[in-house]
C-alpha cells in the first residue's frame, strides 16, 4: 500500500554550512530536497572547493530559484544566469556564484549531496541487523473475513508487532503492506522478536514468514537503504509459512547467543547472483528468550 511522506524544511534532517552558504536538507523517499541560500560574494570555487576538492563542481543541480540571482560557468567557458522562478538543470563540471547584492534562495531536489561532498547517507553507514515480516495468504484471509473484520485484525497485528519491537529493542523503519521492516543492534534480539511476532500471530489464526539478515546499511535521515536491505527482503521471501529464515552471516553471529538453526540448503535470491545458504530458526517450545 502506498504511503504518504511529508517533511518540513523548517525541521531539516541535516543542515549544511559553508562560508556564505546555508542549506537545509530533508530526505523524502529517494530524493534529497534542500532549501539553499547563498550570500552576495559567494562562489563555489572559493568557498566550497577547499572543503570538497576537485577543480569543478561535479554535481548535477536541478531546482528552482525563489529569489535573488546566481550564475554558472561550464568547463568550456559557457555561462548562464538564473533568477526568480527560473527552473534549472545544470550539468556536472561547473563553477557557480551569487550575482548582485541580494542573497539567492533556491530549492533543489538533485545535486546537493554531491555538491557538499556528502558521499553517503546523512548519518553515514553502519552495521545493522534487518528484520522483514510478511503475513501469509493475507489476500485470501481478507476476502474470507471481509473488509471491516480484516482491517480490525490487521490493526491488532501491527499493534502486537510494535509491542514486540519495543520489548526486544527494535526500531521500525517502515511497513510493507501487511508486513514490517525493522532494525536491531544484534541478530539474537531480531530473531527472538520475529519468533514472538510469529507466535502472537498464530494465536489469531495468522501465519507470518520472516527474514533476518546482517550487513552494512546506509542511514539516510530515519530511513535505511542499501543492497543489504534488498537482500534481507529476499531472505524473507524465501521463507515458508510460519518460518524464520536467516542468512549464513546471521546464523554465525546468532549462534554465539545459543540460538539453534536448521539448514535449509541453498537458494537463488531474485536479483542476486550465486547461491545463498539459508537457515531456519529452531524455536524452543518453552519460551522466547
Amino acid at each position: 500500500m502506498a504511503q504518504f511522506t511529508s517533511k518540513n524544511l523548517g525541521a531539516p534532517d541535516q543542515t549544511i554550512r559553508f562560508p556564505g552558504l546555508s542549506a537545509e536538507l530533508v530526505e523524502v523517499g529517494e530524493l534529497t530536497v534542500g532549501y539553499m541560500v547563498t550570500q552576495p560574494g559567494w562562489r563555489w570555487s572559493k568557498d566550497v572547493r577547499p572543503n570538497v576538492g576537485g577543480e569543478w563542481c561535479q554535481a548535477r543541480h536541478v531546482g528552482v530559484v525563489l529569489s535573488g540571482r546566481f550564475a554558472v560557468m561550464l568547463e568550456d567557458g559557457r555561462t548562464m544566469e538564473f533568477g526568480p522562478n527560473d527552473v534549472f538543470d545544470i550539468p556536472p563540471g561547473h563553477d557557480g556564484w551569487t550575482v548582485g547584492d541580494e542573497p539567492c534562495a533556491q530549492i533543489e531536489w538533485a545535486g546537493l549531496r554531491t555538491f557538499a561532498g556528502l558521499g553517503t547517507g546523512l548519518e553515514g553507514r553502519a552495521l545493522a541487523t534487518l528484520l522483514f515480516t510478511d503475513l501469509v495468504d493475507s489476500t485470501v484471509t481478507a476476502k474470507r473475513l471481509g473488509d471491516i473484520a480484516w482491517r480490525e485484525l490487521l490493526t491488532g497485528h501491527f499493534e502486537a508487532m510494535r509491542a514486540e519491537l519495543a520489548r526486544f529493542g527494535g526500531r521500525e523503519v517502515g511497513t510493507t503492506g501487511d508486513g514490517l521492516f525493522a532494525t536491531f543492534d544484534g541478530p539474537a534480539r531480531a530473531i527472538h522478536c520475529a519468533d514472538a511476532i510469529r507466535r502472537g500471530a498464530a494465536r489469531h489464526g495468522l501465519q507470518v514468514r520472516a527474514g533476518v539478515h546482517v550487513g552494512e546499511v546506509e542511514l539516510v535521515g530515519t530511513d535505511v537503504r542499501g543492497v543489504v536491505v534488498h537482500e534481507a527482503a529476499r531472505v524473507m521471501a524465501s521463507a515458508d509459512p510460519g518460518e524464520i529464515l536467516v542468512s549464513e552471516t546471521t546464523r554465525v553471529l546468532a549462534a554465539t547467543a545459543g540460538l539453534e538453526f536448521e539448514d535449509r540448503g541453498t537458494h537463488e535470491l531474485k536479483g542476486f547472483s550465486g547461491p545463498w545458504r539459508l537457515y531456519a530458526f529452531a524455536a524452543k517450545s518453552d519460551g522466547d528468550v
